[in-house]
């Protein structure tokens, strides 16, 4: 198939103009344009695809997006197809990382401080989501719960030490299986950019506690009402959720860090596709790659769902624990969408900061 590099810029490009929601929402454009309005992809080699990057570490959907590109015109696809998806969204978030983190006015602080007090409620409702589809394809639903429990616990408790959790209950999953079956500085801010997207299974908010620690407790880099701002704004823009590593190199090193560690974080999925894209169905296949997966994808879960306990705990003032509850209520009794929750969240903070409420330093 030789599809134009012209036509991957603009259409992976629109999906990164209007891909709010997360991961959901870009399987649903990718599956839209790739299988049922342009026919490049049919649907089982779209679900295939979908599983194999499931297997690997780091954003999946960002992963999905890129293999997707390279499926059309190889490594040049995959190169113009991932920027595409990736860039608007990173630029937007620079752009207001900028006004969040520099000097902003009462009423920005305000409108921070009210979406950063749903993010909680947003990782329940995101871990919760996933449960399903795990649940019901798990060999051992005990082992399930003890990895999922563990990863929660990480995730409350270790900060940037979750992933060894994760990397641990998938080698645990791995070797029961096998046992079966035959009876502030560059350095500091590159390598969590490379934890964020090399070594993080499920993405999305198994990123948070990776991030958390090293720019809040660590390396000083942000407070945490400005840490709750960047996973709200990690949120709000189209694009991968990832991106809140942006916000995070913001912090640390301005405009250039920004760009270091987005780069750090995203290469290893262009690396995946590029190197193993040719591979994908016999990794799928693979019962070795299944069931390291099965291991840590519940503690992926689980440490999604724990992840709320830290960012709960980072709210400073009682009207933000209202927003919280507020929020909650919004997600997960009434459905509603997650972009929509953290902007009348976000409208509530400026509400109260024109009300002369206290804000979080």
């Amino acid at each position: 198939m030789d599809v134009p590099l012209r036509t991957i810029l603009r259409e992976w490009g629109r999906i990164g103009c209007i891909g709010f929601g997360g991961p959901p929402t870009h399987i649903a454009l990718l599956r839209d344009l790739c299988v049922r309005r342009r026919r490049w992809l049919t649907e089982p080699d779209f679900e295939d695809a979908i599983a194999a990057c499931n297997l690997l570490p780091g954003p999946a959907s960002t992963q999905l997006a890129i293999y997707c590109a390279w499926r059309l015109r190889g490594r040049a696809g995959a190169l113009v197809g991932g920027a595409g998806f990736i860039v608007p969204g990173l630029v937007l978030i620079i752009g207001l990382s900028a006004v969040f983190l520099g000097s902003p006015p009462h009423w920005v602080l305000g409108a921070g401080a009210g979406a950063g007090a749903a993010v909680a409620a947003v990782a329940v409702r995101a871990g919760w989501g996933l449960v399903p589809a795990s649940w019901s394809r798990t060999s051992s639903r005990f082992r399930w719960a003890v990895y999922a429990a563990a990863g929660g616990v990480a995730a409350a408790l270790a900060g940037p030490w979750v992933v060894l959790v994760l990397l641990g209950c998938g080698a645990i999953e791995l070797l029961l299986r096998l046992r079966f079956s035959a009876a502030v500085s560059i350095g500091g801010l590159v390598w969590v950019a490379f934890k964020v997207g090399a070594l993080s299974y499920g993405g999305g908010f198994v990123i948070i506690p990776l991030m958390q620690a090293d720019a809040v407790s660590h390396y000083h880099w942000m407070t945490s009402a400005q840490f709750l701002n960047a996973v709200a704004l990690g949120q709000v823009t189209p694009g991968p959720v990832v991106q809140t590593v942006a916000v995070v190199g913001y912090a640390a090193r301005g405009v250039g860090g920004a760009l270091l560690a987005s780069l750090v974080a995203f290469t290893p999925s262009f690396l995946f596709i590029l190197a193993g894209g040719r591979r994908f169905d016999r990794i799928r296949r693979d019962h070795r790659a299944r069931a390291f997966l099965d291991g840590a994808g519940p503690a992926a879960i689980g440490a999604i769902l724990g992840v709320a306990v830290p960012l709960a705990r980072a709210l400073h003032e009682p009207w933000q624990l209202g927003i919280l509850a507020g929020a909650a209520v919004l997600l997960l009794a009434l459905r509603r969408g997650i972009v929509t929750t953290l902007l009348l969240a976000g409208a509530a903070g400026v509400s109260a900061a024109l009300a002369g409420a206290p804000l979080p330093h």
